[in-house]
């Protein structure tokens, strides 16, 4: 019980460090959820601040779940305990972190890419197909949104149709659902812009 704590500290405030924040008032000068959407993301930080900044974001959170399973499987084996129940109290913790971060009054990102940190370092080929999947719909639509939330939804429905390949056996089933969920109710306005056909398209034109 205490190492399930631990993780979920552990990764909660790792997931709280909101790289977009830092970076853009390094940067830029400002804080990015002071511009466009006022999303704390790579999304954002492309529109608000440039490649450079989205692309070292984007690798920094997804870093943040990488680091938060690492950390979970290590203190599994230090205690040897149930790593399948730490792997996924971290991931659920770092994706919180991220959202509600301590350390930037609880305003933070959408943890699309953290998700993805956690869904390479659970189950690579999992991880690897939402990638691909959700770059095909961008690149099709031209919005971050719908191919955020459509690897969210396809996330629970291959864990029931590849159940190896995971880096700590476990039932991941629910594990999945709860992540899919919170993604989803991350994007509860970019659901309301697309069924008001409102919602923002990206362009890397014009981007430093």
């Amino acid at each position: 019980m205490v190492e399930c704590i631990v993780i979920a500290i552990i990764a909660y405030l790792i997931g709280s460090i909101n790289f977009s924040v830092i970076l853009s008032k390094k940067m830029a000068g400002f804080d990015v959820r002071e511009k466009g959407s006022g999303n704390a993301g790579t999304t954002n930080m492309l529109r608000a601040v440039g490649k450079k900044a989205a692309a070292i974001t984007l690798i920094c959170d997804i870093l943040k779940g990488v680091i938060s399973i690492l950390i979970a499987i290590l203190i599994g084996n230090m205690v040897n305990r149930n790593q399948a129940l730490l792997v996924q109290i971290a991931g659920v913790a770092v994706i919180i972190g991220h959202t509600f971060p301590v350390f930037f009054k609880f305003k933070g990102g959408k943890g699309v890419a953290t998700s993805l940190g956690v869904l390479i370092m659970s189950n690579w080929k999992i991880g690897l197909i939402c990638l691909v999947f959700a770059i095909i719909l961008i690149i099709l639509t031209r919005m971050v949104s719908v191919g955020s939330i459509a690897a969210a939804i396809l996330y629970p429905v291959l864990t029931l149709f590849i159940p190896e390949n995971y880096i700590v056996p476990g039932y991941y089933l629910i594990y999945s659902i709860i992540l899919a969920i919170i993604v989803i109710f991350n994007h509860r306005e970019n659901v309301k812009r697309l069924l008001n056909g409102t919602e923002n398209r990206i362009s890397f034109k014009g981007t430093n």
